[in-house]
């Protein structure tokens, strides 16, 4: 009771904790010390010299400081952990949480959401941010530096390239070191990790919930000059300024609690809107996307996730329907139709206000997506949306797909002449199975990636690979990402192709092969293990399955009758006519029934004709397999005088001397 008095009095008159030692302030450590920040002060009265910025201590532009935390390990930055609630300065029931750089206090109740298996999402987040502050922030005259980044090395993983390709990828080295002694020549202000930046990105990250994701910008990202971590919750916004101060990143890290979207829509003002704006809710972000696109700048970044795979895989398209206007079907590409159909929902939203998308980076990961847009302005491009969206008919027996633009534009010299698309693209049935057609959209038909943005992000992590704890995992998903055929959506699953005609699977090396030789594109795709973009129409895939099960037979009976592996002939197809033995072709009246030779004074035909009849009757039926048989037959070049050959020529030059012996008599 007495050091409870005394605790409350020392809110009162921080004076008082004159009266207890330096060596008592562990004392105090243990009481319930609340939201409270403690003052530490010597016996003299002098104030306690602020720690190094090597040990975790309260925001740096706060007027107190907080009790000292363990020394953070630079190193643990990559490393991921969780500290008991024994350690000093912890409430009752806390624990650590470190990521990254960042070290978040977390109560043991499931007072705030907090989900671990999304660091690769937010590792990636901090990559993608910190590449576009340094595109965003070149125009500005600010220069970003990224702790252990060395040469910038940009990665191309694509396959196929043509000679423009080549000569491209030799022109940009000079062009780059054109662009930096450019560089070098004017004055750029160097922007650090953890320092605000006057001309930096405004950052709004609009459900914070621990703040994790905010504290992790504001340690890792360089070139900020604000970020504001908001959340509803009166308990997450608490716990967002004692991480905040816990961090050492009050100095850019604001706290705030209010409604996700009435805070962007307040800040659509062009003065007021944020660079960059982050939404990762727990459901769906459908809530916040009008606001969205209104509150971020001209040029700015969106950052969205989606965890409600369920709706969007086509579980309820209804919902899905109702949420982002789009119908969404069960189908093997559901992932990246899922991807397909935010990128649809933000552009009509954004369409609104004369506002369009360019998507930068799009992915398909575990249990959600995330995609990342830039928001531009422009009239006459907004024009384009109807063409870049589509209607899609799936097929529910053989999973073939067609896609329908929704809008059609065309070229009039210096104009675009914009008009209804014309349709359907199918028939009331599947040309391969006779099942009926699924409709579905629409969906983004445009790519879902900006490959340029995209190896300049994979070679900031392939070379400062300690960065991040998920570097191996990021660089995989995103080289697979550069290798995705860009104009071809959705994909075809190899294992469902296989299983439609009950025949074992052939190996992907080799169906990829059999698509190449036949002249078609062909790629992978990182939303699927075993998935094929391809521009091959669905008839040539059936028609490398149906040659795959020729040499891997099946059983015919395990196929059901509208099965693609079928073939679409039957020999047993006899007409009515022929069954019941109709006369359908008139009979030769005679023998050697035709056409007869021309006609002759006296008429008839002669025994010559005949005889040659008769010669040549058959001899396609018989033919000569022994070159010693042509002999017998007469050399038509020795009759016409222009053999040359002989006696050593194969056929008979006698036979010919005695038709020309019988002809003078």
């Amino acid at each position: 009771m007495l050091a409870r008095n005394i605790l409350q009095a020392s809110f009162g008159c921080p004076g008082l904790s004159l009266a207890f030692p330096k060596k008592r302030i562990s004392f105090l450590q243990t009481l319930t010390t609340g939201h409270s920040v403690f003052k530490t002060f010597r016996m003299d009265g002098k104030k306690e010299p602020e720690e190094s910025q090597d040990t975790t201590s309260a925001g740096a532009d706060s007027a107190t400081t907080a009790v000292p935390m363990e020394d953070t390990n630079p190193s643990s930055s990559t490393e991921s952990s969780q500290t008991s609630s024994t350690e000093p300065g912890l409430l009752p029931g806390e624990t650590v949480v470190r990521e990254g750089k960042a070290a978040i206090l977390f109560p043991s109740a499931n007072e705030v959401f907090y989900n671990p298996v999304q660091e690769f999402n937010r590792d990636l987040t901090c990559a993608v941010i910190t590449e576009f502050a340094r595109e965003h922030l070149a125009q500005r005259g600010v220069r970003i530096l990224v702790p252990g980044e060395k040469d910038r090395v940009v990665v191309r993983l694509s396959e196929e390239k043509n000679g423009t390709e080549d000569q491209e990828a030799s022109e940009q080295p000079e062009k780059e070191r054109q662009k930096e002694e450019e560089g070098d020549k004017k004055e750029f202000i160097t922007a650090s990790v953890g320092e605000r930046c006057e001309q930096g990105l405004r950052v709004l990250e609009g459900l914070a919930a621990s703040g994790l994701r905010s504290v992790r910008f504001a340690l890792e990202v360089p070139g900020l000059k604000s970020i504001t971590a908001n959340d509803y919750s009166a308990k997450a916004a608490a716990l967002i300024a004692r991480n905040a101060q816990h961090n050492n990143v009050s100095h850019i890290l604001q706290a705030r609690q209010r409604d996700a979207s009435m805070v962007m829509y307040e800040a659509r003002g062009k003065k007021e809107r944020y660079d960059v704006i982050d939404l990762d809710p727990y459901g769906s972000p459908s809530p916040f996307l009008d606001a969205a696109v209104q509150a971020v700048s001209e040029g700015g970044l969106l950052c969205i996730t989606c965890t409600d795979m369920a709706v969007m895989a086509g579980n309820s398209g209804e919902t899905c329907y109702s949420k982002y206007g789009s119908m969404s079907i069960k189908s093997r590409y559901c992932h990246e139709m899922a991807l397909r159909i935010i990128l649809h929902s933000l552009d009509q939203r954004a369409a609104v206000y004369q506002r369009y998308i360019e998507p930068l980076l799009s992915v398909s990961v575990d249990f959600y997506i995330r995609v990342f847009v830039r928001v531009k302005t422009g009239q006459a491009v907004v024009k384009n949306s109807a063409s870049k969206h589509a209607l899609l008919y799936n097929c529910v027996g053989c999973g073939a797909f067609h896609l329908q633009r929704m809008g059609k534009k065309m070229s009039q010299g210096k104009h675009m002449k914009y008009s209804a698309a014309t349709g359907p693209p199918v028939g009331p049935n599947c040309e391969h199975c006779r099942q009926r057609h699924q409709l579905g959209g629409p969906i983004w038909a445009e790519p879902i990636h900006d490959i340029k943005f995209v190896q300049k992000v994979l070679g900031a992590i392939s070379g400062n690979p300690t960065r991040f704890r998920t570097s191996k995992r990021i660089e995989g998903v995103l080289s697979m990402v550069t290798e995705e055929l860009q104009d071809v959506p959705l994909y075809y699953v190899l294992d469902h192709l296989s299983s439609t005609v009950h025949c074992n699977t052939p190996p992907m090396l080799q169906f990829r092969s059999a698509l190449l030789h036949a002249g078609y594109r062909v790629s992978l795709s990182h939303a699927c293990k075993n998935a094929v973009k391809t521009d091959a129409p669905a008839g040539v895939l059936w028609d490398i399955i149906r040659c795959w099960e020729k040499s891997n037979p099946v059983k015919r009976e395990r196929l059901s009758e509208t099965s693609p592996a079928h073939l679409e002939f039957s020999f047993n197809a006899n007409p009515q006519s022929r069954k019941r033995h109709l006369t359908r072709f008139q009979e030769n009246p005679q023998a050697n029934w035709g056409p007869k030779a021309r006609a002759k004074a006296g008429g008839g035909i002669s025994s010559e004709l005949e005889d040659k009849r008769k010669q040549f009757q058959g001899k396609r039926k018989k033919p000569i397999t022994d070159s010693s048989q042509l002999k017998s037959l007469p050399c038509k070049k020795f009759r016409k005088g222009t053999c040359t050959y002989g006696d050593k020529c194969c056929y008979s030059h006698e036979l010919e001397q005695e038709t020309n012996e019988k002809k003078m008599d």
